[in-house]
């Protein structure tokens, strides 16, 4: 099972939308968490993001499924890397976990490292994986100091139940 998390604040919802659809004609989506709009980390000046995680299956190996399928679609989209790392998005697909995997390449972490310090990611992780442990520690994603807060999160729920129908979810 591969947990990818996506997340935009650029015409977040169009560009969510696109981004998954096209995904799906890549991969098999099972499941969507709910999107939860959230600040921008360390820019008050840009405008709120959409986040959330989707389920996915597929045969890709994970390399290929981050360089030629996730990178594709948020260049796609008009996503453009800069050096700040922090900048505001169109799209943005990660690899959070790939079955039990466990990778350290350039551009490639699994389990992705910030899974452990963002609510965003830990709490619709938990909602798709509720006893998730994650592969590297064993630790489960639960006890984690930033799955049990919710501050800063604001469901977006009629985005979430209109992607969801839009997927076939």
């Amino acid at each position: 099972m591969v947990f990818i998390g996506v997340g935009s604040n650029i015409n977040p919802e169009d560009n969510i939308l696109r981004a998954l659809e096209e995904l799906a004609g890549r991969v098999r989506i099972e499941a969507v968490s709910a999107f939860y709009r959230t600040a921008p980390l360390d820019r008050p000046e840009q405008p709120p993001f959409l986040n959330g995680i989707v389920k996915v299956r597929t045969d890709l190996d994970a390399k290929t499924l981050k360089l030629d399928v996730l990178r594709g679609i948020e260049s796609r989209i008009g996503r453009g890397r800069a050096a700040d790392a922090y900048a505001a998005r169109t799209i943005d697909l990660d690899i959070l976990l790939y079955d039990s995997a466990i990778m350290d390449e350039p551009n490639l972490h699994v389990p992705d490292p910030d899974i452990r310090e963002r609510p965003f990611l830990a709490i619709p992780l938990l909602e798709l994986a509720p006893g998730l442990a994650l592969p590297d520690t064993g630790e489960r994603l639960a006890a984690a100091p930033c799955a049990q807060c919710r501050e800063g999160l604001t469901p977006a729920q009629e985005f979430t139940v209109r992607l969801r129908e839009r997927l076939g979810l």
